[in-house]
């Protein structure tokens, strides 16, 4: 929509994931205070916070290339290779996890697993949210092409689209807000909420969306519905792994 840099390399892709990563920490902040997160382990969490971004990231782009083979014939990572959101809270979420259980020992942080979880749950739709706008800005991760009235034109492929990425952002936002809403009323299983909600929203969105996709496994479906089916099948055992502490918990009490 607005590909343009407007302050040296910079551009509002850019502005917008930097926006969106700054929202994300203010948000933890805040609902971290809410849950009664003490100041080290709420430290120890943006230690784990920091190198899952940067190594979420490097999975973002990584599992990309990995999609792309089928149209560039190589394993390719450069300025062209782009990044995918789905395998990058996948690679995140896994180093988080590893140095959460591995490192947090001395915190306590096992005990606290959920309650983090839940809090980090309400963080990452706020900034994919602002990311998604970043998107719209940068004329990726469109719809398919249309002559509706609620069509964007993008300016790189010259083409009126579907926004899919605004509505995704609209659709994050409410999820967000809704999170946090439900966490400051002392609701439990915003994490099972999250991967249950976007795991479905995504896949459905992806029979709109008008970008290459990459192939991965199969051609029936795209890569992030495999990994949005994947998502909700963790959300179900997290349910289940959540209401099985409580029953035993409330057995032993």
């Amino acid at each position: 929509m607005y590909p343009y840099k407007i302050l040296g390399d910079i551009d509002l892709y850019d502005i917008c994931l930097t926006l969106g990563i700054i929202a994300a920490l203010v948000v933890y902040r805040i609902i971290s205070d809410k849950a009664q997160i003490g100041a080290k382990l709420f430290n120890f969490t943006l230690v784990c916070a920091l190198f899952s971004v940067v190594f979420g990231y490097a999975s973002a782009v990584g599992v990309q290339a990995v999609y792309n083979i089928p149209l560039r014939g190589a394993f390719i990572v450069d300025e062209d290779t782009g990044a995918t959101f789905a395998g990058g809270l996948l690679g995140g979420v896994l180093v988080f996890l590893f140095i959460f259980f591995v490192f947090g020992r001395k915190y306590d942080a096992k005990s606290h697993a959920f309650t983090i979880i839940d809090c980090v749950a309400c963080a990452v739709p706020t900034a994919h949210a602002i990311g998604r706008v970043g998107c719209l800005m940068a004329g990726c991760c469109y719809g398919k092409e249309t002559d509706a009235w609620y069509g964007i034109h993008m300016v790189e492929i010259d083409k009126t689209v579907i926004p899919t990425q605004l509505i995704e952002a609209i659709f994050l936002a409410i999820l967000a807000t809704v999170l946090i809403i439900l966490i400051t009323k002392g609701k439990r299983h915003q994490i099972e909420i999250y991967l249950l909600s976007y795991g479905v929203f995504r896949f459905l969105i992806e029979f709109i969306r008008g970008d290459y996709r990459g192939t991965f496994l199969t051609t029936l479906l795209s890569p992030s519905q495999i990994i949005s089916i994947a998502m909700i099948f963790c959300a179900v055992i997290l349910f289940l792994l959540r209401r099985r502490q409580e029953v035993k918990k409330h057995e032993n009490n």
